[in-house]
């Protein structure tokens, strides 16, 4: 949740989209993540 609520709009895709794009194993749902994480820090260093 407290990446949800600090990662830029965009960044975290929807529940159904992470679905559809990794799987419904809550490992896909740590890839989603993962990679949201890695695209904020990347906003925030630029």
């Amino acid at each position: 949740m407290a990446i949800e609520e600090t990662c830029p709009a965009g960044v975290l895709p929807s529940e159904e989209a992470v679905l559809l794009l990794y799987g419904p194993e809550p490992v896909h749902e740590g890839e989603a993540l993962a990679k949201a994480i890695i695209e904020t820090v990347e906003r925030l260093t630029r």
